[in-house]
Parts: C-alpha cells; structure tokens; sequence
C-alpha cells in the first residue's frame, strides 16, 4: 500500500450527516481512497460492529481503513490505521501496543508536527484550515498548514473547512492529501465525492 496516495481523499465520518456506514460507503462509491469512522457518545458495542461492516466494505472498495481514537477497536475489526488526537492515547503508547498499525496524529502547529513525527506518526491531520461546522477547532491557516507540511518527512493530510472551491489552494502547500466531512457527506455524498476527487486531479 502507498500510504501517500491512499491519503488523497480521506472522508471522515459524522453523525450529522447521516448514518456512519451508508455515508461512508456513498463515499467510497464515489472514489473516497481512505475512510475514517469517527463516533462520539455511542456505545463501545454499536461502534465496533459498525467498524466491523466498514473493514469489509472497505475491503471490497480497496479503501484505507482508519478508526477515530480507539485503537481497541481498530485492533479488534484489523483495521488499517487509527487517528489519534490531543486527548487520546499517547501516541508512543499506541506504537507500543501495536507496533504494526497505521497511526494518524491531529497536529495544529510545527512543534506538534516534529515531535508526532520522531515519536513514530505515519502521517499527520493538521487543522482545522479553515472555520469547520463540524468539529470546533482552533484555525491554523495556509500559513501554519505551509510549516507543518514543510517541517516533516510523513504525509500531512489538511482537515477543517475544506470543500471544492478551496480544495487546490490547500493542496499546492504540498500535503498529500484533504481530509472532508461536511464537504462530501452532506447531501448527495456519492455525487460529490467524485467531484471532489475531480478536483484533486485538476488541482495537479
């Protein structure tokens, strides 16, 4: 697997949007290369066996698989990778615990960057870009996006506020690839995933 090239159109999920699996698979339909389950207040129950069909749909689509924060149940359903932010595991602690998964690290600044790097990151989220409707977050800009991209060696995946019209000036900082939510998942997901991945080419 190229890492890099699996992380050019990474969905992540959200419950605003419509349910986890449908959404993600629309997704996946319309040329998404990495999916991200990503569940907040639900039981450890109903997020596994939603991981579960996920792996196996992801499987079907040739699709990298990331789970938001747990990396129990990223272990439990053998997905690819898990995603990893301030207040989650620590990272070395992850890598410990599974020395051969995929690990993802939410950075907002350089510092953030080259210290998820040396601790054994496989690729960073740096964000929130631009204002999100999705998740709140503190807004780094072009200008941080810039640094980080250029401080580290791993791919730098952009997340926060991005959409089409934004999609090319992000991507021309370097990173490998955009992070979405909002911007594919609301409304006609399928549709709008290919125009994204559209632009991503264009944007070349």
């Amino acid at each position: 697997m190229n890492l890099k090239k699996s992380l050019m159109l990474y969905v992540v999920s959200s419950s605003k949007y419509g349910e986890e699996v449908k959404t993600l698979t629309e997704a996946m339909e319309g040329g998404a290369t990495a999916v991200q389950l990503r569940m907040k207040g639900v039981s450890d129950r109903e997020f596994y066996e939603k991981a579960k069909i996920l792996r196996k749909k992801t499987e079907d689509y040739d699709v990298l698989f990331i789970v938001d924060d747990r990396i129990d149940i990223a272990l439990a359903v053998n997905a690819d990778g898990v995603h990893l932010g301030a207040e989650d595991l620590p990272l070395q602690v992850a890598r410990e615990i599974a020395p051969e998964i995929i690990i993802g690290k939410t950075v907002r600044n350089e510092k953030d960057a080259v210290l998820a790097e040396t601790e054994g990151a496989d690729y960073l989220g740096a964000g929130s870009v631009f204002p999100s409707n999705t998740k709140k977050a503190e807004v780094i800009g072009l200008s941080e996006l810039q640094n980080i991209v250029d401080s580290v060696r791993i791919p730098v995946v952009a997340i926060g506020g991005i959409n089409e019209g934004n999609a090319c000036e992000v991507m021309r900082t370097g990173v490998a690839g955009l992070a979405v939510s909002q911007g594919v998942l609301e409304g006609k997901t399928r549709e709008k995933t290919e125009k994204m991945k559209l632009t991503l080419r264009n944007c070349r």
